[in-house]
């Protein structure tokens, strides 16, 4: 047993998100969002250097020495899967470890919008899944993937940094590759999995140019490509991608994508108040012929008015999806209003309207 185990199953027991390890503060654990700390003393630098370093593979321990951060998956047993980061700060080491369920959950299980299911079918094409840093993306992408995985006799590949949730082959043959263990960047496995016979392609993060036009013709070839970005909104995220790239470029990359996406979900994570959890409201950009020429002439400014009136096509905006929540009574009008896009329809459910400069 290593000395960490008692803060693993602490984790376990309160059904928490992150563990968070740092010198000169306590154990802490994000419950619901929120982090709480545990009852035990302030770590030194010396005891937690050696806890986290007796769980650590040892090529890792000389990449963190190296570089000063590292990240890697972690197994518990039969009981969880973690998603290890280590950092140096000021005070000396730190960790912070998020909990990957070992069970995939359904996109049925997950209330993921029914187009989710309908993209995992696909046969070609860029979905991109988005949102801020914890708010579920990597839950969503293993549901959809395992829909693949359960309804097609093709090859999915993932890539990812690290391997997260662990697909099973079932109608489908998975590989998993894991950027640094099996391959050195994100983009030199996008370049070798064009001759590995792909039919769907998983890239965990795509956090560069090189990475994006390599997803990007990868999904203009016949490949179904699914990616994640750390933005608030469909439209930032076509933006987002065409602005990765050199004005001389964008052109030509708005041609591309307008070409090869076919969908975007955008997701965000709310504290429940009819009982403890989370719960996850989504914004559906389903691409189709108009869509796509607002994205090639530059007029993504118009996309949000398209995801409004394109209902019956499988577009959902984000505030409709926060107001089914909120008058179920699942949320709070607060947390609401704070996440919604619209906010002047979610006022009338605050106790207190906030000043201009709270907003």
């Amino acid at each position: 047993m290593a000395q960490i185990d008692v803060f693993f199953d602490a984790l376990l027991e309160f059904k928490g998100s992150d563990l968070h390890l740092t010198t000169g503060n306590p154990p802490l654990i994000r419950i619901n969002g929120e982090l709480e700390s545990l009852d035990y003393p302030p770590l030194t630098d010396s005891e937690l250097t050696e806890m986290l370093y007796e769980i650590c593979p040892g090529d890792k321990v000389a990449e963190f020495r190296d570089n000063g951060d590292i990240d890697f998956a972690l197994g518990y047993g039969d009981k969880a899967r973690f998603r290890a980061n280590y950092f140096q700060q000021n005070k000396g080491i730190g960790s912070v470890f998020r909990t990957i369920p070992m069970k995939i959950l359904t996109a049925e299980q997950l209330g993921l919008p029914d187009i989710c299911r309908k993209f995992a079918g696909l046969k070609k094409g860029l979905v991109v899944v988005t949102g801020p840093t914890g708010c579920g993306k990597s839950t969503t992408l293993a549901a959809i993937i395992d829909q693949a995985n359960s309804t097609r006799s093709d090859h999915i590949l993932t890539i990812e940094d690290p391997i997260e949730f662990v697909h099973k082959s079932k109608k489908a043959l998975i590989n998993h590759r894991e950027v640094g263990g099996h391959t050195k960047s994100f983009a030199s496995a996008l370049r070798g999995a064009l001759r590995e016979d792909p039919d769907v392609i998983l890239v965990g993060e795509m956090r560069d140019l090189e990475t994006i036009s390599l997803a990007l013709e990868a999904a203009d070839t016949g490949h179904l490509v699914f990616g994640t970005l750390h933005t608030q909104s469909a439209a930032k995220t076509v933006d987002r991608i065409i602005d990765v790239f050199p004005s001389s470029q964008q052109q030509q990359i708005r041609a591309t994508l307008a070409e090869a996406l076919v969908g975007v979900v955008s997701q965000n994570l709310f504290k429940r108040v009819d009982e403890p959890g989370r719960v996850a409201a989504f914004e559906v950009l389903v691409v189709d012929t108009p869509i796509s020429n607002l994205i090639r002439e530059g007029k993504t400014f118009q996309i949000p008015s398209m995801i409004e009136v394109g209902r019956k096509k499988g577009n959902r905006p984000l505030d409709d999806s926060i107001m089914e929540h909120l008058m179920a009574q699942r949320i709070s009008g607060e947390e609401a209003y704070e996440k919604s896009i619209h906010k002047e329809k979610f006022r009338p459910f605050l106790e207190r309207v906030p000043e201009p400069w709270e907003e």
